[in-house]
């Protein structure tokens, strides 16, 4: 795994073994989410960039979370840069044709078994992504086409339990959140 996260070229500071505890000044345990690498500002996306998105790093901030980074489509052994895909029913496909399912299910399962591993109670996904989107996916068609639907990794985690959200979703986030700690 430490070869995928190298792969990606990832510019945030280590925090340490993420299997282990993390506690907030207060003493109460740090929430530990999984979120796209990308998001993070790792470059990793099919066109070899990063997009950190600042209001979701300044809201893990101000909630003191804790990141666990991913990127399925690394974990399912795509390189970067890649050819884009889009879903295509049950299918990924990239512009070329290739069907890609196989790799996108391997990552799916890579993600899910990281966020077990790592005991993270939600994910924050890159919105649209055929691996990450949550809600809406693009086509298929390659001409920027949403429906209704989800990426195949956010699928797997929310057939698992897993609460997904978008980085475009942070007022659900906070929302979560906010219940979760309600209840502890």
């Amino acid at each position: 795994m430490q070869a995928e996260m190298k792969r990606m070229r990832c510019r945030r500071k280590k925090q340490g073994n993420g299997a282990r505890s993390k506690k907030t000044k207060r003493g109460v345990e740090k929430m530990k989410l999984l979120v796209s690498a990308c998001l993070l500002g790792c470059a990793c996306r099919y066109d070899g960039a990063a997009k950190q998105n600042r209001p979701l790093v300044d809201w893990l901030k101000s909630h003191d979370c804790t990141p666990v980074p991913v990127c399925p489509e690394i974990y399912g052994g795509l390189p970067t840069p890649r050819t884009p895909a889009e879903r295509q029913g049950s299918r990924v496909v990239n512009r070329d044709g290739q069907d890609v399912t196989a790799q996108y299910e391997k990552g799916a399962a890579e993600a899910l078994a990281l966020a077990r591993l790592a005991g993270c109670e939600a994910a924050v996904l890159k919105a649209r992504s055929p691996s990450c989107g949550c809600g809406l996916v693009y086509d298929g068609s390659f001409t920027g086409t949403l429906v209704p639907g989800n990426g195949v990794a956010a699928d797997l985690l929310l057939k698992n339990g897993l609460p997904v959200f978008s980085e475009e979703t942070l007022d659900r986030l906070d929302q979560w959140a906010q219940s979760r700690h309600s209840e502890t």
